[in-house]
């Protein structure tokens, strides 16, 4: 049998993704910006996506700018923003447990004159409101906080750091990495206050090298990538076509009975955590039920390394991860498990399981059973 549950790193791309992928790339594989009616066609599939994408969320589809992923949104909402604002001040503010393609970003607007304040997180992975309000100050020009974190799911309080950052100014602009939340809760960015979002393909079964970033008309962004001029100058270079197609049906797919896949996606969740609990020397460090996201479990196991729990499951078929993908094949302490109070020995034996719509229970009774019996053996192997 086998068991992918590292969701949150990829997800496997739909079969009517791919077939609808390669129609685009061989039948339809016109320029978008051409005038015959290849370009038309292949101009349909963006407006068709995109149309469906700002339905999901209640904005305008002149708000949606496409990107590669991301890493691509992230950085395109932080250096644009900043950059655009830069005369009204040179203050950011995002927290301290936030994905690499945040965090890198902030340290090369420090390198380039903006002063960026980390705020620091309780014990469950949540902001400290209070470290936010002494933050502000008549230079904050940007707040970028995300909304579910990668590593143990917890769900930042993104709609009350809104009206707590529009009180003090609202000229400051929000911004919030979803790309672990979008299709796994409800996003309404007008009612949430969020100013900019970015979002990534390849978490909902859409394919890699897709995303978004929805960026509030009210907002003042420059871009960072120059040329032709397409996307309104926002993101010149010819459209990904075949990405953005797939995309669009992800997020259709993603958001059809969407209520259902969620609740289920919670139910198999926390049958996981009463399950790995009842292990002996196992602590779970993400919430039950809606207090956290609905597919994301940090579990560590107290006496085995990671990285031999990650590949004694490998060998087992057993997918999961040892924490952020983008930066797990690095060795550096996890910012996240750090911040909420684990010591290098826990971190350094803790590992991410991720669901997806398509998990099953038949492939966490696996995953348990194969702990079950290989974690005693694991810790006097570590002993050594």
């Amino acid at each position: 049998m086998e068991a992918y549950l590292d969701n949150s790193a990829t997800t496997r791309v739909s079969d009517t993704v791919k077939d609808l992928m390669v129609k685009v790339m061989t039948e339809d594989y016109g320029n978008p910006s051409s005038l015959h009616m290849k370009g038309v066609e292949a101009e349909r599939y963006i407006r068709e996506a995109t149309e469906c994408i700002a339905k999901t969320m209640k904005v305008e589809p002149k708000e949606i700018i496409y990107t590669s992923g991301g890493t691509e949104s992230n950085n395109l909402a932080l250096i644009g923003t900043a950059m655009a604002n830069k005369r009204a001040g040179n203050h950011i503010i995002t927290s301290d447990i936030e994905h690499a393609s945040v965090l890198a970003t902030m340290k090369f607007l420090e390198e380039n004159g903006f002063r960026i304040t980390y705020l620091p997180v309780d014990n469950n992975g949540h902001v400290v409101i209070e470290t936010l309000k002494e933050a502000l100050c008549d230079e904050t020009i940007l707040v970028s906080i995300m909304h579910v974190n990668n590593e143990i799911g917890a769900i930042e309080p993104v709609e009350e750091i809104s009206k707590i950052v529009k009180a003090y100014n609202p000229s400051i602009v929000f911004h919030v990495d979803a790309i672990q939340s979008y299709g796994k809760l409800v996003i309404h960015p007008k009612k949430m206050g969020i100013d900019m979002l970015s979002v990534s393909g390849h978490k909902i079964h859409g394919p890699k090298g897709s995303g978004f970033l929805y960026v509030s008309s009210k907002v003042k962004i420059k871009p960072v990538i120059f040329g032709g001029g397409q996307q309104k100058g926002m993101r010149s270079g010819t459209e990904n076509v075949p990405a953005i197609a797939g995309l669009g049906l992800a997020v259709r797919e993603a958001y059809a009975d969407f209520e259902d896949k969620i609740l289920r996606m919670q139910e198999l969740k926390d049958y996981f955590i009463d399950r790995i609990t009842s292990l002996e020397n196992v602590t779970v460090n993400s919430k039950k039920g809606t207090d956290g996201a609905p597919h994301i479990i940090s579990v560590t196991f107290n006496g085995v390394r990671s990285e031999v729990m990650l590949h004694s499951l490998e060998g087992k078929n057993i997918y999961v991860s040892s924490g952020s993908a983008c930066s797990s094949n690095k060795p550096a302490v996890s910012r996240t498990l750090k911040g909420i109070g684990l010591d290098e020995k826990q971190i350094d034996s803790t590992i991410r399981f991720s669901l997806c719509y398509d998990s099953t229970k038949e492939e966490l009774d696996y995953a348990v059973s194969t702990i079950e019996g290989m974690i005693d053996m694991l810790r006097k192997f570590t002993k050594r």
